[in-house]
């Protein structure tokens, strides 16, 4: 059993992480160890922070949101109710997720929240916009500035607004370029994958 306090370094089982004095870390979250949380930042009640993590200035993480391990978030991004982010995910300055389709002001929606699922290795850029319920994939780019409406595959490259995709990615972050055969291999990793019937694996070698 945890025990968690505002701006404490320390729960048990020697677990540690840093929160700048200007962060409130609320009772009831869960944050692992090495997670660096920056200046301003909001983690809310029964919230679940994965180890290795960096939360940059003015990030919002509400109640019941899951950000894996290794989940870099930049500075102004707010990540709300019915969001889960697996390990290794990167969200830009400024993206913006959602959780309800249709807010009113006047009109409380807090049983309608929508499940937005950032599937392991997903990279989110600066300013980019989710619209709530739209799985993305593992391993897929969202470009600056996009508007995501529907759902996102894996190792897809998606841009625009709203957006579309334009090709697919490896897990390195470089364009993938297949042969007639439905082979590529990335420039970085020299890793090999293959597209079939719409679909992008990583071949093992």
């Amino acid at each position: 059993m945890y025990f968690y306090a505002i701006n404490t370094l320390y729960f048990l089982h020697m677990e540690s992480y840093f929160a700048h004095e200007t962060a409130v870390i609320d009772p009831d979250c869960k944050i692992g160890s090495n997670t660096k949380i920056w200046h301003f930042s909001h983690i809310m009640s029964n919230s679940v922070i994965g180890k290795n993590c960096n939360l940059g200035q003015n990030v919002v993480v509400s109640p019941e949101v899951v950000l894996g391990n290794n989940v870099k978030v930049q500075n102004n991004v707010s990540i709300y109710t019915g969001v889960v982010c697996e390990d290794d995910v990167f969200l830009g300055p400024s993206m913006v997720f959602t959780n309800v389709i249709n807010p009113r002001s006047a009109i409380k929606r807090r049983d309608e929240y929508k499940r937005t699922l950032v599937k392991k290795g997903v990279s989110i850029g600066a300013n980019a916009t989710i619209v709530c319920g739209n799985d993305i994939g593992k391993y897929a780019f969202i470009g600056a500035g996009a508007v995501v409406v529907k759902e996102v595959l894996p190792y897809a490259l998606v841009v625009g607004n709203p957006s579309r995709q334009i090709g697919w990615i490896s897990e390195y972050g470089h364009r993938l370029e297949f042969n007639e055969n439905g082979f590529a291999i990335c420039p970085e990793s020299k890793e090999e994958y293959q597209l079939k019937d719409n679909c992008v694996i990583k071949v093992c070698s």
